[in-house]
């Protein structure tokens, strides 16, 4: 047992539940500061954000706030393109010796994309507060902008574990207008079977440590519970924009 790895899962799991900010962009470059192989940290993400999203997609599917057919519609895109993302990096692995200087410098990229995202997310809340039914006609009229969203989102999520939540909640505000539960929901139910199906791409290929998996599970778990608990009772603003600012930062020094 590694108690470092249960006390990162712990703080990683209270500041997403505080703050809602994505936890791979926390916990992946955590795992490669502290010596893990970067192919390694990304697959052992996967798998662990697969495992963590579980829990939520079942919820929300009861509350009945998840758009299933748009959730399905970035699968045909995302999951395909993660894969292939996933396979490349091992193309990089088998002719150039080592992936992990190229994971490391995209990982740094998406990490600085990413407070960009969850600060566009913000703006396009506050303009758009209405939430937007959609219909038959109109969701087969964007289907393909759709499938593309996911298919480039995907492939970014296949090679860094990054971008799951924010990124695709993005494109749900801004290209679907879609706000409210229905985003969350919907943003959720569709990183379960794009994390779930890049990590049994990495797990294929033997980049996933499920020891770690597991001892970061034991200390987020009761993070995520607790920091959701307090996030009713504090005030977070300042604390999303710190997290921010300390990705980007952690970006700059990755590439």
């Amino acid at each position: 047992m590694d108690l470092v790895l249960t006390i990162v899962g712990l703080c990683v799991g209270f500041l997403v539940g505080l703050t809602g900010v994505g936890g791979a962009a926390l916990l992946t470059p955590i795992l490669i500061m502290l010596g893990i192989q970067p192919t390694i940290a990304v697959g052992t993400d996967l798998v662990y954000n697969s495992i963590t999203k579980i829990f939520g997609t079942l919820q929300h599917w009861r509350q009945k706030t998840v758009h299933a057919r748009i959730a399905g519609y970035f699968a045909v895109g995302s999951i395909p393109s993660a894969i292939l993302a996933v396979n490349l990096i091992q193309w990089f692995e088998i002719y150039f010796g080592s992936a992990d200087i190229i994971v490391k410098k995209l990982l740094g990229f998406a990490l600085i994309l990413i407070p960009i995202s969850l600060l566009l997310k913000n703006v396009i809340r506050k303009r758009n507060p209405a939430p937007v039914q959609w219909n038959d006609a109109e969701l087969k009229k964007k289907r393909k902008g759709i499938v593309m969203i996911g298919a480039a989102l995907g492939f970014i999520v296949g090679l860094t574990s990054i971008g799951s939540g924010s990124l695709f909640a993005l494109a749900l505000m801004h290209y679907l207008q879609l706000n409210g539960k229905y985003v969350v929901g919907t943003d959720i139910a569709h990183a379960f079977l794009l994390t779930t199906a890049a990590g049994l791409a990495h797990m294929s290929f033997g980049t996933v440590d499920f020891s770690i998996v597991f001892q970061l599970l034991l200390g987020s778990i009761p993070g995520v519970i607790v920091g959701s608990v307090l996030s009713t009772k504090i005030p977070t603003v300042f604390l999303r924009y710190a997290i921010s600012v300390i990705i980007v930062v952690t970006g700059l020094k990755l590439i």
